[in-house]
């Protein structure tokens, strides 16, 4: 089992792309690469916490790649927005890796190099060593699965979990 913890926008839209692969065993939802400790939601979207919303995601690496792990994340967010997605703006929403040691350093900054041929701006994907993850409040825990009709899920969420499940569609169990 290895954890790798990724954040990509807002956590639910994360969260929602990766349940349901095949070799994912768990997506946390939470807060990470800030320097409050024990931060509240409320705290990291008034964007003074350094905290990016982020998914600690559990997986059998002998079932599904980092590299394939890495390629559903940059399927699932635009990495070439700097401190946004969107509508969504704040540092709390940047894209970021954060890793636990060398191997997943390499195999993120390879994904970066790989993928930035799918894009026409360059990514701005922050790789950085993982620090203290905070899980998030229980309400965010599998909310776009629990909360499919709030008006962020139908309208934000949705499309890019579309996308990304029609592209990566092998994938998902």
């Amino acid at each position: 089992m290895e954890q790798m913890v990724l954040g990509g926008g807002c956590f639910w839209c994360v969260e929602g792309a990766l349940l349901g692969l095949r070799g994912v065993t768990e997506v946390i939802p939470g807060y990470s690469g800030g320097h409050v400790e024990n931060p509240t939601y409320e705290q990291v979207c008034g964007k003074r916490t350094g905290h990016a919303e982020v998914v600690r995601v559990a997986f059998e690496p002998d079932e599904i790649a980092r590299s394939t792990l890495l390629e559903v994340f940059f399927t699932c967010h635009d990495p070439t927005q700097l401190n946004r997605q969107g509508n969504d703006v704040g540092p709390q929403y940047r894209s970021i890796v954060l890793y636990a040691d060398q191997g997943q350093r390499e195999d993120a900054l390879a994904a970066i190099e790989e993928m930035s041929e799918a894009f026409y701006d360059p990514i701005v994907t922050e790789v950085s060593p993982l620090g203290d993850f905070y899980v998030a409040e229980k309400i965010h825990h599998n909310y776009y699965q629990n909360n499919p009709q709030n008006p962020y899920c139908s309208l934000v969420a949705a499309p890019k979990i579309a996308k990304t499940r029609a592209k990566h569609a092998d994938l998902y169990e």
